[in-house]
């Protein structure tokens, strides 16, 4: 069969921060893909605001380097697939994956293989796809190059690699610094005998397959990303499998339920660097960017109108956390970060808080997003959402409150499923790294998270590497608890691991909330007498409305409190007025803390300017009444 020997199509792929953004980085500035003067940021792929603050890939990108061989050859195209590395966002991944012959495995030289890199590479070793294993920052002083690619073989044995995945090649790299070499420098230090990233490139050239393609078949071209133009509409990304795309060429549009119609291409463009441009024709192989499908979705295909032929869907794990999203029904609705109303009428008119309006927008997320699903509820202004975990949710509603919505997010819940008549949750293999000292406080933690110890090991450097099975249930909340038990110094990745047996109730949260009875403005005389009852979350200043969560309790139970007390002033003059006492600074949570905090009966006030937990029933006197009947079984 034919092959283009002039294109190769990879993706890269590791566990987070394993430096996979940093190494596209450097492979785009030694290929030329940049004029000399032009200001390059760091980690240029990583284009989302989320993901610069973040500091991970949320979306999986494509870019395109033109390497020229240095036997003087002709310049081959090298597509590459920046996928993330958090198991969250596997539908990312997958979908990258569809549009690659090859993978590029990252490593970290000191960390090794953790969760997320057993799982990118699962997926690749099921598509049964050829992997090349870069062994990434080699110049950390804690470095252990010899024990990684030994972990790293029996990752490739445990995930029942073929003997032709096992023989894959090694590179070692510091991407940082733009240099990789095929052989194994001192632990710590930066390869010596190379000064870029030629032996990586030759190594890709070497171990990816070129396209194969039939010179009879009939056009095929799969849709693996959706975006957006101001003046195209909607573009879909495809890899072209056989035959030819061209501009102003009629092909066959086969839609997700069968269905088939013709259109027009309008618009044919390539991708070089970090842009894309306009382009004449696309062979098999290429990836490409095509417009003039106004409802196009992922998975679909575009096909010779004469025979067409469609191309599997792309298939996606089932969602394992679901939570409730629906419109602001706090009595601040509409009336800014303060609660004090908006200044300007704009800042009004510009807010998101219709039930139409959540609806159409988590209708545009299932668009480009694979791995989410949108449910009805039995109230018509909430749905719930279902994806891979708490940290994709999270993105999404981030994403939502930075476009103007105001939200009310319910507690985060597994997906449940019915195997053999019983009740099975999702459970996740988590793996932590600590300092010995803080060792029996993380087996403490999990325990009473029902999770158990599957393995540990030490590495002789003062850390020791655990692995516990625990229901993904038991890890809602989990992070923030951790950091605090271990000094900040704990490192914990999991993944889903699939589903076991209920294991019966968690109590993952021993204490209860402080709850403002009345609305009101905080102030610091009501905060000073309500410091030793737990830790506020309230400044002074704030507005509050009742059933409003203001701190955390010391003990297990809620408390209803009035954070917003005034000192009575007199014309007596006190023996203690010259006394000061201090507010101690609130805790700051983020959303996601917020959602980790909440209870059953809690849940977020998510707007613009602020994020507010609440109880789901504001009047004290109805929770009241419910916890009551709740006791006698009524």
């Amino acid at each position: 069969m034919p092959t283009r020997h002039d294109i190769r199509n990879v993706a890269i792929v590791a566990h987070v921060d394993h430096g996979k953004t940093t190494i596209v980085d450097a492979m785009l500035k030694q290929a030329g893909a940049f004029a000399a003067h032009q200001h390059l940021d760091d980690r240029m792929m990583d284009s989302n605001d989320l993901e610069r603050e973040k500091g991970i890939t949320i979306l999986a990108k494509n870019t395109a380097v033109k390497y020229h061989p240095k036997d003087g050859g002709a310049p081959i195209t090298i597509n590459i697939i920046d996928t993330p590395g958090h198991a969250d966002f596997g539908g990312e991944v997958e979908r990258g994956l569809s549009m690659v012959d090859a993978v590029v495995l990252l490593v970290d030289a000191s960390e090794g293989p953790l969760p997320q890199t057993r799982f990118v590479l699962r997926k690749a070793l099921q598509a049964n796809m050829p992997v090349i294993l870069c062994i990434n920052k080699t110049d950390r002083p804690d470095s252990r190059i010899d024990e990684v690619v030994n972990d790293t073989y029996d990752l490739f044995l445990d995930l029942d690699a073929t003997e032709e995945q096992i023989e894959f090649p090694i590179v070692y790299a510091c991407g940082r610094d733009g240099v990789a070499s095929l052989t194994k420098p001192e632990d710590g230090t930066v390869p010596a005998d190379s000064d870029s990233l030629e032996p990586f490139f030759s190594t890709i050239l070497a171990h990816v397959p070129a396209p194969v393609y039939d010179d009879e078949a009939p056009l095929q071209a799969h849709v693996t990303n959706l975006d957006a133009d101001n003046f195209l509409g909607r573009i879909a990304l495809v890899r072209v499998e056989q035959g030819e795309l061209r501009k102003g060429q009629t092909v066959a549009w086969i839609k997700r339920d069968g269905t088939i119609s013709n259109v027009r291409i309008t618009e044919l463009m390539m991708t070089e660097a970090l842009t894309r441009k306009p382009a004449e024709v696309a062979g098999p192989g290429d990836i490409c960017a095509v417009a003039g499908f106004p409802d196009i979705m992922i998975g679909e295909t575009l096909a010779d109108p004469e025979n067409p032929i469609a191309l599997p869907l792309i298939s996606v794990d089932e969602p394992a956390i679901s939570m409730t999203i629906g419109t602001n029904t706090s009595p601040m609705v509409g009336r800014g970060g303060s609660g004090k109303g908006a200044d300007a009428k704009s800042a009004v008119k510009d807010r998101k808080v219709t039930a139409r309006q959540v609806k159409d927008r988590l209708d545009r997320e299932l668009i480009g997003n694979v791995s989410l699903r949108v449910l009805d509820t039995e109230r018509p202004d909430a749905w719930e959402v279902q994806g891979r975990g708490e940290l994709a949710l999270a993105i999404l509603v981030e994403q939502m409150r930075r476009e103007g919505f105001e939200l009310t997010i319910g507690k985060p819940q597994v997906v449940t499923q019915e195997i053999d008549g019983k009740t099975h949750e999702p459970v996740e293999r988590m793996t932590v790294d600590v300092p010995e000292e803080h060792m029996g406080a993380v087996t403490q933690l999990m325990g009473v998270r029902k999770g158990r110890m599957d393995n540990m090991s030490n590495h002789g450097s003062g850390w020791v590497r655990m692995e516990f099975v625990v229901p993904s249930r038991g890890l809602i909340g989990f992070r923030t608890e951790f950091l605090t038990n271990t000094r900040g110094t704990g490192i914990a990745h999991s993944i889903h691991e699939g589903h076991e047996p209920w294991f019966g109730q968690l109590v993952t949260r021993n204490n209860g909330s402080l709850v403002a009875d009345r609305a009101g403005s905080v102030t610091p005389f009501a905060m000073i007498n309500l410091q030793e009852r737990g830790v506020l979350f309230t400044e002074p200043g704030t507005e509050v409305y009742e059933g409003m969560i203001v701190g955390e309790n010391s003990r297990s139970d809620d408390m209803d409190v009035n954070i917003t007390k005034e000192k009575k002033l007199t014309n007596m003059r006190a023996a203690s007025a010259d006394n000061t006492e201090n507010v101690v600074p609130p805790r700051k949570l983020s959303l996601e803390q917020s959602l980790e905090f909440c209870r059953d009966d809690e849940c977020v006030e998510v707007t613009p300017e602020a994020v507010r937990i609440r109880k789901v029933v504001l009047d004290q006197k109805e929770r009241s009444r419910t916890a009551s009947r709740a006791k006698s079984g009524k």
